[in-house]
Protein backbone atom coordinates (compact mmCIF):
# COMPACT_ATOMS: atom_id res chain seq x y z
CA UNK A 1 0.00 0.00 0.00
CA UNK A 2 1.43 3.54 -0.90
CA UNK A 3 0.63 6.37 0.18
CA UNK A 4 0.03 9.61 -1.81
CA UNK A 5 2.75 12.40 -1.94
CA UNK A 6 2.80 14.91 1.47
CA UNK A 7 2.03 18.37 0.31
CA UNK A 8 5.29 20.66 0.47
CA UNK A 9 4.61 23.95 1.97
CA UNK A 10 7.56 26.45 1.59
CA UNK A 11 9.77 27.51 4.60
CA UNK A 12 9.33 30.87 6.50
CA UNK A 13 10.99 33.97 4.81
CA UNK A 14 13.66 35.47 6.55
CA UNK A 15 17.49 35.73 7.06
CA UNK A 16 19.40 32.84 5.81
CA UNK A 17 21.55 30.76 8.50
CA UNK A 18 24.99 32.42 9.19
CA UNK A 19 27.75 29.69 9.17
CA UNK A 20 30.98 29.84 10.93
CA UNK A 21 34.00 28.42 8.36
CA UNK A 22 37.62 27.52 9.85
CA UNK A 23 39.41 28.86 6.58
CA UNK A 24 39.21 32.63 5.34
CA UNK A 25 36.14 33.24 2.90
CA UNK A 26 35.70 35.97 0.41
CA UNK A 27 32.69 38.63 1.25
CA UNK A 28 29.93 37.82 -0.50
CA UNK A 29 28.53 40.68 -2.34
CA UNK A 30 26.83 42.96 0.24
CA UNK A 31 28.41 41.11 3.08
CA UNK A 32 31.42 41.54 5.07
CA UNK A 33 33.28 38.88 7.19
CA UNK A 34 33.78 38.56 10.79
CA UNK A 35 37.25 36.73 11.43
CA UNK A 36 36.29 35.58 15.21
CA UNK A 37 39.09 34.48 17.25
CA UNK A 38 38.02 32.69 20.43
CA UNK A 39 40.29 31.13 23.06
CA UNK A 40 39.40 28.38 25.14
CA UNK A 41 39.80 30.17 28.64
CA UNK A 42 40.54 28.53 32.16
CA UNK A 43 38.02 26.19 32.52
CA UNK A 44 37.48 23.33 32.61
CA UNK A 45 35.70 22.51 30.18
CA UNK A 46 36.43 25.27 27.25
CA UNK A 47 33.74 27.97 26.73
CA UNK A 48 33.27 27.55 22.82
CA UNK A 49 31.94 24.36 23.60
CA UNK A 50 29.62 25.33 26.33
CA UNK A 51 28.61 28.89 25.07
CA UNK A 52 26.58 29.82 21.70
CA UNK A 53 28.04 32.57 19.92
CA UNK A 54 25.12 35.13 18.36
CA UNK A 55 24.66 37.56 15.67
CA UNK A 56 21.55 39.80 15.90
CA UNK A 57 20.00 37.07 18.00
CA UNK A 58 20.92 34.27 15.74
CA UNK A 59 23.09 31.17 17.00
CA UNK A 60 26.35 31.24 14.82
CA UNK A 61 27.73 26.92 15.31
CA UNK A 62 31.47 27.31 16.42
CA UNK A 63 32.69 23.87 17.38
CA UNK A 64 35.68 24.61 18.78
CA UNK A 65 38.59 27.37 20.30
CA UNK A 66 40.53 29.19 17.21
CA UNK A 67 39.27 31.22 14.44
CA UNK A 68 36.45 31.42 12.04
CA UNK A 69 34.92 33.11 9.61
CA UNK A 70 30.93 34.59 9.09
CA UNK A 71 29.69 36.39 6.40
CA UNK A 72 27.33 38.79 7.84
CA UNK A 73 24.96 41.57 6.08
CA UNK A 74 26.54 45.13 5.56
CA UNK A 75 25.32 46.85 8.41
CA UNK A 76 25.46 47.22 12.36
CA UNK A 77 25.10 44.39 14.40
CA UNK A 78 24.69 43.02 18.07
CA UNK A 79 27.22 40.51 18.38
CA UNK A 80 27.27 38.41 21.67
CA UNK A 81 28.20 35.20 23.37
CA UNK A 82 25.98 33.84 26.04
CA UNK A 83 26.12 30.78 28.18
CA UNK A 84 23.55 27.53 27.66
CA UNK A 85 20.64 29.25 29.85
CA UNK A 86 21.26 32.76 26.99
CA UNK A 87 22.68 34.65 29.45
CA UNK A 88 25.03 36.96 27.74
CA UNK A 89 28.88 36.62 28.71
CA UNK A 90 30.18 39.02 26.27
CA UNK A 91 29.00 41.53 24.01
CA UNK A 92 29.47 44.43 21.41
CA UNK A 93 28.10 46.02 19.19
CA UNK A 94 29.99 46.41 15.21
CA UNK A 95 28.63 48.15 11.94
CA UNK A 96 30.43 47.16 9.05
CA UNK A 97 30.96 48.40 5.91
CA UNK A 98 30.92 45.59 2.69
CA UNK A 99 33.71 43.55 1.41
CA UNK A 100 35.92 44.22 4.45
CA UNK A 101 37.08 41.74 6.84
CA UNK A 102 36.71 42.63 10.71
CA UNK A 103 38.60 40.56 13.23
CA UNK A 104 37.30 40.24 16.65
CA UNK A 105 38.85 38.26 19.61
CA UNK A 106 36.67 36.78 22.36
CA UNK A 107 38.81 36.72 25.54
CA UNK A 108 36.96 34.59 28.27
CA UNK A 109 40.16 34.99 31.21
CA UNK A 110 40.53 34.59 35.09
CA UNK A 111 38.91 37.87 35.55
CA UNK A 112 36.66 39.59 32.95
CA UNK A 113 35.84 38.47 29.34
CA UNK A 114 36.52 40.96 26.68
CA UNK A 115 36.24 41.28 23.53
CA UNK A 116 38.88 43.10 21.07
CA UNK A 117 39.21 44.40 17.68
CA UNK A 118 41.85 44.31 15.17
CA UNK A 119 44.25 46.62 16.84
CA UNK A 120 43.40 45.63 19.84
CA UNK A 121 41.53 47.94 21.41
CA UNK A 122 38.97 46.84 23.84
CA UNK A 123 35.50 46.75 22.40
CA UNK A 124 33.61 45.43 24.92
CA UNK A 125 29.65 46.78 25.22
CA UNK A 126 29.29 44.26 28.44
CA UNK A 127 32.19 41.67 29.89
CA UNK A 128 30.53 39.40 32.54
CA UNK A 129 32.86 38.74 35.22
CA UNK A 130 34.84 35.22 34.55
CA UNK A 131 32.66 32.34 36.65
CA UNK A 132 36.35 32.09 38.98
CA UNK A 133 36.02 35.77 39.97
CA UNK A 134 31.96 35.47 40.65
CA UNK A 135 33.16 31.85 42.84
CA UNK A 136 35.42 34.23 45.00
CA UNK A 137 33.07 36.95 45.81
CA UNK A 138 30.60 34.62 46.79
CA UNK A 139 32.47 32.68 48.89
CA UNK A 140 33.88 35.84 50.63
CA UNK A 141 30.76 36.92 50.79
CA UNK A 142 29.33 33.96 52.48
CA UNK A 143 32.18 33.50 54.75
CA UNK A 144 31.89 36.71 56.06
CA UNK A 145 28.35 36.01 56.63
CA UNK A 146 28.85 32.85 58.31
CA UNK A 147 32.27 33.52 60.50
CA UNK A 148 30.40 37.00 61.67
CA UNK A 149 27.46 35.20 62.20
CA UNK A 150 28.97 32.37 64.46
CA UNK A 151 31.15 34.97 66.26
CA UNK A 152 27.59 37.31 66.66
CA UNK A 153 25.92 33.88 68.36
CA UNK A 154 29.15 33.32 70.28
CA UNK A 155 29.13 37.02 71.71
CA UNK A 156 25.39 36.79 72.69
CA UNK A 157 25.72 33.17 74.26
CA UNK A 158 28.70 34.61 76.79
CA UNK A 159 27.41 37.67 77.81
CA UNK A 160 25.34 38.14 81.16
Amino acid sequence: MSYPPQPSYPSAPGPAPLTAYPQPIPPPPGHAVLAVSVNRGPYLVPVPSTSRFKVDGRVVPIPGEGTWYVAVPAGAHDIRYTDFMGIPIVTTALTVQPAMVYPLSFRFGGWRNRVHDGQGTDVTKFGMWSNYSILLVTLAVLGVLCCGGFGLLSTLSTSP
